[in-house]
């Protein structure tokens, strides 16, 4: 026989009306066992589970749910139901991870920091510390700028002989380091890299950039070649080698470093030309034709002529009359076909060839003139004196004037012969000529600022911890710190994690950290606004009994914060689900109060100067909220979002107070009046229409708001009203929303249903009203 699931959930709601959740929770589990993906029926299941005090079965169904929306990555519901776990089982060390990762990948780094430490401490007091040291990198991740703490996190590796994560960390404070002009602490940091990682790129790239910022890339250099030398087939070490060569302006160590990679990689050739600028740079400009007569014929071949040119160019800024750079002119020019500027090289060059007594070239010059100019006498007259034409010279295949230009001739120039040279030219060295020069010991290169990064003295794991929990350091606590900007921003940044800890439902947690903000920074309105949330937290949880008197006291915006109610039983309240109405439970889940971890004992060996490290990242893990507010506005939104939709309201309620105070009302978006607006809705699923009303009337008044939001607004005022029993009030602003559009959401209905009962007259329409219905049928 087939599975009846509408009668078995109508018998769970009857065992349900009659208080017997033995027996619902039994009906529910049918269900469940036929339906395994019906997760709706789970979660009500695992409230129950949770009403019965069953809470390993309650944990079993809300982690079934939560692992399938983390698999189908959507993070949002994953978290709703992992908190709810958290709640019944606080600091579980998987659960606490799921959630951490969770919030780091939505940019909520206070709630992801918060759980990464819970996890670390377990590992911790497990003696899990490599486990504990990945949670803690985790942390650092989540603050990419934090150099210190990075570098403390390698010399964790480091003590653990966890060479590879050491090196890795440090290469990466490195980068950090480098990226901030820190060159100096940039070099210390890679060379303690290159103690683990000795021909790890990205750490030689960075100490070539770090050094070269300094002038000091000759040290570079050094450190460079001796990886080459163990890995001496090593591509990527050996053009590094000579692009540090280079940045020391080294001709000659660059040329041996180059001739050694193009013994091997042959496109490498153009690295060549860095060789002859410096040459150039130098003034020695004869070494700079040498290399360039070198490559000159590769760079015709693979169409480089252009920037041979410019190359010649530059030469001959240098040195006009210099016969050799002339001939390179002459022979780009006659690859080109270009023959104007042929002639007028030839021209150039046997001149300059005169001038110089240079026979031969000059009569190669002379030759070609010859030939290209045969009507030229007086070019004819100079080589008979000469003692005739160059042999070599008149054997060549002269440019055709016709001939293609451009990527068309490309094939044809590869063809022509071999342009030889008449004066000797040698090529770069080769292979066998290069030398390693002598290294000094990389200790010097460290030596300098070694003390502030020394990992003898540096990482303990259960300090770091200790002293990422911490809300102060000893030194501050008791001092009063005048307010000037840096105390106001610490300050700030401090309230932020009491913020975090009183949407938990932290109170114990917020009122001790606030009770050593006051010590540290004095009395301030902002902590005192804090302390009047913590106190009325309590008070906030008793609205949701729906007492009128006690709600109406209780506004949430009169600290000046929106508050968090605490979750407690409600009415049923009923969710559609198909076509049947089925009774939501609300389980009370009261926060867990979260244990302080006690301090490491001294004699680990920390650092003295990591406690202050570590409290300027604590305080520092919000900075720049102006920067990252709306990315924290659409994550806590969306979030609450995710809550409303599974029915969790007093967690959608505590993620639309935080949005709502991420947001300026009058910043021209309709951010705010959307969290007012579904904080009303949350409130009236809560049973506390009062406090609906005050979050209708703040979207209703905030500034730049649409007509049609306004008059969305005005209806749902009324609705609250109404239920709060106002309805008078409730009666006026339906009768002005029928005054703006009579057909609205049913208002008319609803207005003659309200007045019908005010006034005792059940199915008689208000007169007013009746007149107004006899008009519309008069003129239709």
């Amino acid at each position: 026989m087939a599975f009846d699931k509408v009668k078995t959930l109508r018998a769970a709601e009857r065992y349900l009306e009659l208080g017997k959740i033995p027996a619902a929770v039994k009906e529910y589990c049918k269900i469940v066992d036929d339906d395994p993906d019906d997760f709706t029926t789970l979660n009500m299941l695992g409230d129950l589970y949770v009403r019965v005090g069953n809470q390993p079965a309650a944990v079993a169904c809300f982690r079934r749910i939560a692992e399938h929306y983390r698999e189908q990555d959507f993070a949002l519901k994953a978290i709703a139901m992992f908190r709810k776990i958290d709640r019944l089982q606080p600091h579980d060390t998987e659960i606490s991870t799921h959630l951490a990762d969770l919030y780091a990948q939505q940019d909520l780094v206070v709630e992801a920091r918060a759980h990464y430490l819970t996890v670390a401490n377990a590992y911790n007091k497990a003696g899990a510390t490599q486990d504990g040291l990945e949670v803690l990198r985790k942390i650092a991740d989540l603050d990419s700028q934090n150099t210190e703490l990075r570098v403390k996190l390698a010399e964790g590796y480091f003590k653990e002989g966890m060479l590879t994560e050491a090196g890795a960390a440090f290469a990466e404070a490195g980068q950090q380091l480098l990226a901030r002009g820190a060159f100096d602490d940039a070099l210390d940091v890679f060379a303690k890299a290159l103690e683990h990682r000795p021909a790890d790129l990205v750490v030689l790239r960075g100490l070539l950039e770090a050094h070269s910022a300094r002038g000091t890339a000759d040290e570079a250099a050094e450190l460079i070649g001796r990886a080459v030398a163990d890995n001496p087939d090593d591509l990527d070490l050996l053009s590094m080698l000579a692009r540090a060569h280079v940045q020391a302006e080294d001709p000659t160590q660059a040329e041996q470093a180059i001739a050694l990679l193009v013994a091997k990689e042959s496109s490498a050739y153009l690295q060549y030309v860095e060789v002859a600028r410096l040459y150039l740079k130098a003034d020695q400009v004869d070494d700079a034709v040498r290399v360039m007569s070198g490559i000159a014929e590769q760079m015709l071949a693979e169409q480089e002529d252009n920037q041979l040119l410019e190359l010649i160019d530059e030469l001959l800024a240098s040195d006009s009359d210099n016969v050799q750079t002339l001939r390179l002119l002459v022979r780009a020019f006659w690859w080109q076909r270009d023959m104007d500027k042929l002639k007028a090289a030839l021209e150039r060059m046997a001149e300059a060839a005169e001038a110089a007594g240079l026979v031969k070239d000059e009569r190669y010059a002379l030759t070609q003139l010859t030939r290209l100019s045969p009507d030229q006498s007086h070019y004819i007259e100079r080589l008979r004196e000469l003692g005739g034409a160059e042999e070599e010279a008149a054997a060549e295949i002269l440019p055709i004037n016709d001939s293609p230009s451009g990527s068309e001739a490309a094939t044809a120039r590869q063809t022509d012969d071999v342009y030889a040279f008449d004066s000797p030219a040698s090529t770069p060295v080769g292979e066998s000529e290069f030398e390693w020069n002598p290294v000094e010991d990389m200790a010097e290169l460290r030596s300098e600022s070694g003390d502030e990064f020394e990992i003898e003295r540096g990482f303990t794991f259960e300090a770091v911890v200790a002293e990422e929990l911490a809300s102060t350091s000893e030194e501050a606590i008791g001092t009063p710190v005048n307010d000037d900007d840096r105390v106001k921003d610490a300050r700030t940044q401090e309230l932020e994690s009491v913020d975090f800890y009183i949407t938990q439902g932290y109170a114990d947690i917020a009122a001790d950290t606030l009770d050593l903000l006051e010590r540290q920074f004095g009395a301030h309105p902002d902590i005192e606004l804090r302390r009047r949330r913590v106190e009325a937290m309590g008070t906030v949880s008793e609205l949701t009994t729906g007492d009128p008197a006690i709600a109406q006291s209780a506004n949430p915006s009169d600290s000046g914060i929106p508050a968090q109610p605490a979750p407690e039983f409600g009415e049923f309240e009923f969710a559609t689900m198909g076509s049947f109405a089925t009774p939501q439970i609300a389980v009370p889940m009261q926060p867990v109060p979260q244990v302080s971890l006690p301090a490491p004992q001294t004699s680990q060996g920390i650092d003295a100067g990591l406690a202050e490290i570590f409290e300027e990242y604590r305080v520092s893990a919000e900075s720049d909220a102006d920067a990252n507010g709306n990315g924290d506005y659409e994550t806590h939104y969306n979030l609450g979002l995710a809550y409303k939709e599974m029915d969790l309201f007093e967690e959608a309620l505590e993620e639309f107070q935080v949005a709502a105070g991420l947001v300026d009302p009058g910043d021209g978006t309709p951010r705010y009046l959307q969290c007012c607006n579904l904080l009303g809705h949350c409130f009236i699923q809560k049973g506390v229409p009062q406090l609906a009303v005050k979050w209708f009337n703040k979207g209703f008044n905030t500034p730049g708001a649409s007509e049609d939001e306004r008059q969305a607004l005005r209806y749902e005022l009324a609705a609250a009203y109404e239920q709060v029993g106002d309805t008078d009030r409730a009666i006026d602003l339906f009768t002005e929303v029928y005054g703006i559009n009579v057909s609205y959401r049913g208002v008319k209905e609803r207005l003659r249903e309200l007045k019908a009962r005010v006034n005792g007259e059940n199915g008689k329409a208000a007169p007013a009203l009746e007149r107004n219905e006899n008009h519309e049928q008069r003129v239709n």
